[in-house]
């Protein structure tokens, strides 16, 4: 369960929790979901169990079961360096193909099922049973995979003073990850498939702007007694206050193709959230754009990935999406040198703009056998 606050917060005590949490080390930590599929078919493969099964004894405690049974999720443990979490996610990444092998699967890091996926199912736990019986035939859309970086901030009211400020750059993350260009054997001209799938699901999206802890507590209420979130695990939004965790955790990205993309991501979403806890520091008001204006710049990363414009919500202008991620790697700059994560993020910012988003990466492979065959590749690497 998060923390609850002993005493009602003010302005004055956020700012100064922000600020003594601003000058710190922020932790960092990954989920990353993938999708089991067939080496010849490239249909989703429904071998999840035996696959976890395969997995040695340490590795297990890194791996979560899933919504689905063509999926397997990997998490890091808690990290305080890009290069200790480099290392995290290519040893569950390469631990996590050679047991997907052994149960007659390739493991693939491609966020949206992208042939089709015979078995339906969801996993038999309580909680999956719940949400397929209450969400229907939602529930039993193909499979999707995302990748959700937790950054440390345990302190709640400072956790929602965080994803205020956060909102209006999340759309560029998606952009940035964006892995999921086929669905159903044919590409959906659609750099994120998986963003365009979830919009089915009525609690995710954007985060609402909130005021504090309670503002936050009184939404999920409402929204649990309108019957639009089954309880208060579904809070899916894009960025939240984790349920488990003392974190903020950042949910809108694809899972990406490589370690050194999620590397990068999590480096810049880091970055980003020590920038904002300056703001809230000193008292800097979040921009909240107008929801029409921050729903259709999250619709436009999720169909243009970074091959087109992107709007920049501060401005509210649409520019170059390459100008809004040069951007976004100045605002955080500072915080990017203060963790000494600025050379890496530079190194695989310029390795990304060379090579193309997971989608560009796709696309480029000639068909769909060779883009999932250059995925499987990939995903260990």
């Amino acid at each position: 369960m998060p923390p609850t606050a002993t005493a009602p917060s003010t302005a004055a005590n956020v700012a100064e929790t922000a600020g003594a949490l601003a000058g710190q080390t922020l932790t960092v930590g990954v989920e990353e979901e993938f999708l089991l599929l067939d080496p010849v078919t490239w249909r989703n493969a429904p071998v999840a169990d035996d696959a976890r099964a395969c997995l040695p004894e340490p590795a297990r405690e890194q791996t979560r079961v899933e919504f689905r049974r063509s999926m397997m999720e990997m998490v890091t443990p808690v990290c305080t360096s890009l290069s200790e979490l480099r290392r995290r996610l290519t040893a569950n990444r390469a631990v996590a193909a050679l047991a997907a092998q052994s149960a007659g699967a390739r493991l693939v890091a491609v966020a949206a099922t992208p042939v089709a996926e015979p078995d339906l199912t969801v996993e038999d736990t309580p909680r999956f049973r719940a949400i397929a019986r209450h969400y229907g035939p939602i529930a039993h859309d193909p499979a999707l995979c995302g990748c959700h970086v937790h950054v440390g901030v345990p302190d709640r009211e400072v956790a929602v003073q965080v994803c205020n400020h956060l909102r209006p750059w999340l759309p560029v993350v998606q952009a940035l990850t964006a892995n999921s260009p086929f669905h159903a054997g044919a590409d959906t001209c659609h750099a994120s498939w998986r963003s365009i799938q979830l919009d089915r699901w009525p609690s995710l999206g954007p985060a609402p702007f909130l005021t504090s802890v309670a503002h936050y507590d009184r939404t999920v209420a409402e929204l649990v007694g309108s019957g639009v979130m089954l309880d208060d695990s579904m809070v899916l939004w894009w960025v939240r206050p984790s349920r488990r965790y003392p974190t903020v955790e950042i949910r809108v990205g694809d899972v990406c193709p490589t370690a050194g993309d999620t590397v990068l991501v999590a480096g810049l979403v880091r970055g980003l959230v020590a920038t904002v806890l300056d703001d809230v520091a000193a008292g800097r008001p979040a921009v909240s754009p107008p929801e029409h204006l921050l729903r259709a710049a999250h619709w436009n990363a999720a169909h243009q990935g970074l091959g087109g414009t992107l709007m920049d919500l501060h401005g509210r202008r649409a520019v170059p999406a390459w100008d809004l991620v040069d951007l976004l790697a100045d605002v955080t700059g500072p915080a990017l040198r203060r963790h000494g994560d600025d050379g890496v993020v530079a190194k695989e910012l310029a390795r990304l703009r060379e090579e193309g988003t997971g989608a560009d990466r796709q696309r480029g492979a000639g068909d769909l056998p060779g883009a999932m065959r250059l995925l499987a590749d990939l995903t260990t690497h």
